[in-house]
Formats: C-alpha cells, sequence, structure tokens
C-alpha cells in the first residue's frame, strides 16, 4: 500500500534533511506524480550525494519517464557504492532485457534473486530470461559492468592511514566525512567481505538521522551508538564536528570494551586530521 503523502510531507517540511526524502518521493512516483517525486529526489541527492538508495529512487523515476540512459548510470552509480544493491541489479536486469541483451540482463537478474530468495516473482522473471536453461546450479559468471563484492576483502591499511599501527585497523574501523566519502580505513563483514564503500556512503545518512532523533526526543547532544549484533556489534560516534567513526567487534565482547576500541580510534582519528589540516 502506498504511503500517506500528506503524513511524509508534514514530516519532509519539517525537516528537509531527514532521510523521509526517500519514502515520500517513492509514494510520489508510485501515484504517477513524476515531477514532485523528481524535484524531491534531487533534493535528497543534493544532500545525500553518496548513499545508494537516493539514486537507486532517481533511476527508478528516470525510468519511469524512459529516460533509460540516464537510468542505467544512476544504477551503475549505486553498483560501484554498494554492489549488493537488488534494486539496481532488478533495474539495470530490467534495462538490459529491454534493449535485447538478454546475458546481461540474466546475470543481474539472478544475482537480484540470489540476494533476495523469497522473491518468487523475480526467481520467475530469471527462469523467463534463462529461457528453459538450468541456471541455478551453475556458478554466475564473471561480467564486466559488475564487481565480484563477495571475492573483495578489506585491505591492509596503507602509509599515512589514521589508523597505521592499530590491531584491527584494516577490518574493524572507518573513518568517512559528512558526505559519506571514505577518509580512512576499512570495514569488513562477517566473513571478511569488504563492505567499506557501501558502509561509508550510509553512515552519512545514519549520522543525520541519529542527531534527527535526539533532537526530537530531547536527549542533548547525542556522544555515540551502540548496536549488538548478532554476526557483529558497532559503535558509531564522531571524532570531529565534520566526521564519523564506526568501530566493529565480534558478538560476546562487552559493550564497554567496544567503546573503548572506538574511542581510540577516535582519538587517532583526531590527530590524524590535525596533522592533514
Amino acid at each position: 500500500m502506498t504511503e500517506d503523502i500528506r503524513a511524509l510531507s508534514a514530516q519532509y517540511a519539517a525537516d528537509p534533511s531527514s532521510l523521509v526524502f526517500l519514502r515520500l518521493a517513492e509514494a510520489l512516483r508510485q501515484r504517477g506524480q513524476l515531477e514532485p517525486a523528481l524535484k524531491i529526489a534531487l533534493s535528497g541527492l543534493n544532500r545525500y550525494p553518496h548513499l545508494p538508495d537516493a539514486h537507486d529512487l532517481y533511476a527508478r523515476i528516470l525510468a519511469d519517464r524512459r529516460d533509460y540512459a540516464s537510468a542505467f548510470d544512476e544504477w551503475d552509480t549505486v553498483l560501484r557504492l554498494a554492489p549488493h544493491h537488488i534494486g539496481a541489479h532488478k533495474g539495470i536486469g530490467f534495462l538490459y532485457y529491454r534493449a535485447g541483451e538478454p546475458e546481461h540482463a540474466l546475470y543481474h537478474l539472478r544475482v537480484a534473486a540470489e540476494l533476495d530468495p523469497g522473491d518468487e516473482g523475480l526467481r520467475a522473471a530469471v527462469e523467463r530470461v534463462a529461457g528453459g536453461r538450468e541456471i541455478w546450479d551453475v556458478p554466475l559468471p564473471v561480467s564486466p559492468p559488475v564487481r565480484d563484492a563477495e571475492t573483495r576483502v578489506a585491505p591492509a591499511p596503507a602509509a599515512g592511514d589514521p589508523f597505521t599501527g592499530v590491531e584491527g585497523a584494516g577490518q574493524r574501523l572507518l573513518l568517512v566525512d559528512r558526505d559519506g566519502l571514505r577518509l580512512g580505513g576499512a570495514l569488513a563483514a562477517h566473513g571478511g567481505r569488504d563492505v567499506s564503500e557501501e558502509t561509508a556512503a550510509s553512515l552519512a545518512g545514519v549520522v543525520q538521522e541519529a542527531e534527527r532523533a535526539a533532537r526530537l526526543l530531547e536527549l542533548g547532544e547525542w556522544d555515540h551508538l551502540t548496536i549488538e549484533g548478532t554476526a557483529l556489534s558497532a559503535c558509531l560516534l564522531c571524532p570531529t564536528a565534520d566526521t564519523s567513526l564506526l568501530a566493529t567487534m565480534d558478538p560476546g565482547h562487552p559493550v564497554g570494551q567496544l567503546a573503548f576500541y572506538a574511542e581510540r580510534g577516535a582519538k587517532e582519528a583526531r590527530a590524524w586530521l590535525e596533522r592533514a589540516r
């Protein structure tokens, strides 16, 4: 069901910097109101130029407007920021299929289907494009437009990295600026896959939402945000006014140990930023 546009519009008017623009523009798009959806999407994209979901939203609106070349470019940007983005793989798969390139379409649609195995409609689309060929037991081919994100491993910190010499810096500490650009460090998901770039792009929005929530709840200035997960635990804080730092640990460690590790990383980041400036 399409979300209540009036309620979303009120939230957006109260705080134009909120990520509610994603839901509002999508609701307008689904109702066929493409011009206001486009205006809101572009405004949000200007605020969050490295947020994959903002580019995905813009691409869907462009596709509805039949500007398929621009939509392809936007979805390609999404995959460079977040190689596992389901919506971008679906969108590019649709465009390739429409352009009469079934092999490229099949690759992207199959990636999307394997990322979301519960989507029966998507699975049926893959099988339709495959034309009866057996594909599910065959390894995915390497396709030039997309890097194989599963094989990417977070690199060791290079010389000049703010966390050089800090234990776990190549997988456990990530420093980004307000626009979501990675400044230093690297982050690995459970299993060692490098998720530095897509996480950096998302952190800008997370920090904005944390600030907004603290303001609405009258919590005062927020200090740090800690999340305990089943695969990883994470602590987010801001070493300076225009940067944010994410530190992670395997589950089971005390929260205080994670917070101490994050604070150590923040101290190294501040020293590095002072030297750089």
